[in-house]
């Protein structure tokens, strides 16, 4: 069985294409379906976030391109350069998923938000039932590496993320944030993060507009302030000075149009927005109004630049690691594919030795002699037992058979390694 993870992530893939190649969370089942439904595909994981969106697949020969694809075709997007696509297959996938889970491979080094995603991630294949022994063990694997890797390491010791990062932007828009007013977009894990810097920050007045109202008022009472709908999202810009958007939605939630009008309400007084989203929240053209500072989570790479030195000591200690519990999780899946491989040999074996014994029963109902049909069993099971091996020996090239006889001399105790037969008898 091979394992692969198959995707792109913020290292080298625009936010453009992130979005087009991103699954909803609502459209995870189906899609784990019709992944699964791929030739050779046993098991399957889909990771979407908005930083990453990531296939992983357990099977029998996999076509690496298929998958591709597939995910092309599935999304919808006609041209995916290779360079955007990253590829890992066996060990180097158990390591990235370890290092994934660890915060090891975000944008802000370390974050734990990633292990959640992870976890929601399992919980849907699962309900999916896309997954097997292999991808769920290395999923309870990973969520077990992450918590050593923050328990044994500092990679989590200073208080980086892109939400901290989100603040430390708005930081230098606005010296003073306690003079300032925020609105929230979302109710969100990441929007929530936000929510609670800023009000450590002590920002003067916290609005949190959600399509739920219900989670919108359960966010807005931990963070002493208020909430709307996003019915009333447009109505509330004007009033805003920090703008923070993380939604699930397909489609921007602040337009051109509503963000124009804001501004003349504000006569010329500064916005600072964040674009957290992806799919983007906010129609990108707003950045080009007079008076507006637009970012997205893209932009928060030199922000996030200068706090992952902090952190880089300990990620080195993270790696040897993750290294270590790679190599843990190897020797498991070698041990079960071993198992399996001796299991398929003995079942092999046994049909043979059964096939050969049924034409000797009836050789001797025939009448032919006890001795004849001994011979002829010993020699038919012998022949067909090392059939197999001997043409595969006679059909290899000059590389390939020199490994094989190797192995061929080992495993038949040819070299003298295993005892003989006269040997178990005395």
């Amino acid at each position: 069985m091979t394992l692969i993870t198959l995707g792109l992530s913020h290292h080298s893939t625009p936010i453009e294409l992130r979005e087009r190649m991103a699954f909803a969370e609502a459209d995870l089942v189906d899609a784990l379906a019709r992944l699964r439904a791929l030739p050779g595909v046993a098991e399957a994981a889909i990771l979407s976030t908005c930083n990453r969106t990531e296939l992983m697949t357990v099977g029998r020969a996999v076509d690496e391109a298929a998958l591709v694809a597939w995910w092309q075709a599935d999304r919808r997007v006609v041209a995916l350069d290779a360079q955007h696509v990253y590829c890992h297959h066996e060990r180097s996938s158990v390591e990235h998923t370890l290092a994934v889970a660890s915060g090891l491979d975000s944008m802000v080094l370390g974050e734990p938000q990633i292990l959640g995603q992870m976890k929601q991630s399992f919980a849907i294949a699962n309900e999916a039932e896309s997954l097997g022994p292999v991808l769920s063990r290395l999923f309870q694997h990973a969520f077990s590496v992450a918590k050593q890797v923050r328990s044994e390491t500092d990679i989590g010791a200073h208080p980086v993320s892109v939400a901290y990062a989100s603040v430390q932007m708005a930081r230098r828009i606005y010296e003073d944030l306690t003079q300032q007013t925020a609105l929230l977009v979302g109710a969100g894990e990441m929007i929530t993060l936000v929510g609670r810097y800023l009000q450590q920050q002590g920002v003067r007045q916290i609005t949190v507009a959600n399509r739920s109202l219900e989670r919108a008022e359960a966010l807005a009472a931990d963070l002493g302030g208020r909430a709307i709908s996003l019915a009333q999202l447009d109505d509330a810009l004007p009033g805003a000075d920090l703008v923070v958007s993380s939604t699930a939605a397909r489609e921007a939630v602040i337009s051109f149009d509503a963000m124009r009008k804001a501004l003349r309400q504000r006569r010329r007084k500064p916005v600072f927005m964040i674009d957290l989203a992806v799919p983007r929240d906010i129609e990108p053209r707003i950045g080009k109004l007079a008076d507006v500072y637009l970012y997205t989570i893209d932009d928060l790479r030199h922000v996030v630049a200068e706090n992952m030195k902090l952190r880089e000591g300990a990620a080195v200690e993270a790696r040897t690691l993750i290294a270590g519990q790679a190599d843990v999780f190897m020797r498991w899946l070698d041990a079960r594919d071993a198992g399996d491989t001796l299991r398929a040999l003995r079942h092999q074996a046994a049909r043979q030795r059964d096939e050969v014994l049924d034409k000797a029963r009836r050789r001797l109902v025939n009448g032919e002699a006890p001795e004849a049909v001994m011979q002829f069993l010993a020699d038919t099971l012998t022949n067909k037992l090392l059939h197999a091996p001997v043409s595969r020996l006679g059909q290899a090239d000059r590389v390939e058979q020199g490994v094989l006889l190797e192995a061929t001399r080992r495993l038949f105790g040819l070299d003298g390694s295993v005892p003989g037969d006269d040997d178990h008898e005395r």
